[in-house]
């Protein structure tokens, strides 16, 4: 999912050796260049005569309040770690990454232009995909995040900070769109009235995993917030090894990250496909992702989180949706646009997912219900 990004100053390698020189590293840079295909934090691989490190610039147009930020990856990546000296053979070879402190003792540098710096630790020898190429990965990247969400499932969400407020609230989500409606601030609403009722005719059936929260059928967790695919390191063998960019870890409902996993991963098209015929949920990644995922993760889950997994891909694909169509009428504010309409072409995208999803929905639910026999 596209986010807004602060402006990239180009940063020549004097520059960010300058960055690393505030950083605990061993040995000398050797070699800098960057890497990732995210829109968010820029990312450097920083290779140096004894190890390899990622440097990554924290977007903080996004993430302003950078110390609960770090604090939150700290909380995560300790209990991780603690977690994983005790487990069984399969678990045990879940990897990590690690911040590295400067030499004050932090874990993020702020340079004279107000940037913020951080340091990880590199998981050599892996590799990540921006699309899963086939069933087999799907499964595998299922699994990795059950194994993550097993790990944290006994960490307090009180103890993590809310670093996106109300990020995938409902209630939030359809106020602001509401709002920009009756504004009109763009003058588009008038050709997009098939989209606003689409909206609005699900609305009250989007409400489903608040209600169930504020009915306390299912609790607070950690949540990653960003499980797309990209997010998952594989070795050498294609076993999925660690799952990375915890910047949006924080409180929130497991649905919603099982739920953006099937959105991105088992979509047969692009987020912004224009051909619409292409678009449609894949019931082979779909069963595959989901029988990776609950090998691990029905060992937790309460009843009514395996009952709404289904569905929580349905949510994702609407509030998404939702989300490309409120930045639409606003003027393309919010998410990076290529063109004119782009914004309004993601959300007729996600609508066409979702009325898919509809169309498949008994299916889905037998193949949850299959996972966990």
């Amino acid at each position: 999912m596209s986010l807004p990004v602060q402006r990239s100053d180009q940063l020549n390698p004097s520059n960010l050796r300058s960055i690393l020189r505030n950083f605990c590293i061993e040995g000398k840079p050797a070699a800098i260049s960057r890497i990732g295909s995210g829109h968010i934090n820029d990312s450097y691989l920083v290779t140096t005569t004894h190890a390899e490190y990622v440097l990554q610039r924290i977007n903080h147009t996004i993430f302003r309040n950078v110390p609960e930020l770090t604090n939150n990856i700290l909380k995560v990546t300790s209990h991780l770690k603690e977690k994983l000296l005790n487990q069984p053979v399969g678990l045990n070879s879940f990897c990590i990454t690690q911040l590295i402190p400067t030499g004050k003792g932090e874990y993020f540098f702020q340079d004279h232009g107000g940037n913020f710096w951080r340091l990880y630790t590199c998981i050599s020898g892996t590799k990540s995909y921006d699309i899963i190429e086939n069933p087999q990965l799907a499964y595998e990247g299922g699994k990795a995040f059950g194994i993550f969400q097993y790990l944290t499932s006994d960490i307090d969400p009180d103890a993590l900070y809310e670093i996106l407020p109300n990020f995938h609230n409902i209630e939030t989500r359809l106020s602001d769109f509401r709002e920009i409606v009756k504004r009109d601030p763009a003058g588009r609403v008038k050709d997009v009235q098939r989209e606003i009722f689409f909206i609005e005719e699900r609305a009250v059936e989007m409400h489903t995993i608040l209600n169930l929260g504020q009915q306390k059928k299912i609790t607070l967790r950690i949540t990653h917030n960003d499980t797309k695919f990209n997010n998952i390191l594989f070795n050498e063998n294609n076993r999925a090894i660690s799952i990375v960019d915890l910047d949006t870890v924080m409180p929130g409902y497991l649905l919603y990250d099982f739920g953006d996993a099937i959105r991105t991963g088992a979509n047969m098209a692009a987020e912004d496909e224009e051909d619409l015929s292409k678009v449609g949920i894949d019931l082979g990644l779909f069963k595959a992702y989901s029988t990776g995922y609950l090998e691990i993760a029905r060992k937790f889950l309460c009843p009514a989180e395996i009952d709404h997994l289904a569905f929580s891909a349905k949510f994702m694909t609407y509030i998404i949706g939702l989300r490309f169509l409120t930045d639409h009428l606003d003027g393309d504010h919010y998410y990076r646009i290529h063109f004119p309409g782009h914004n309004l072409q993601r959300a007729k995208s996600q609508f066409k997912l979702l009325k898919d999803m509809d169309l498949n929905f008994s299916s889905m639910k037998e193949i949850i219900r299959g996972c966990c026999l």
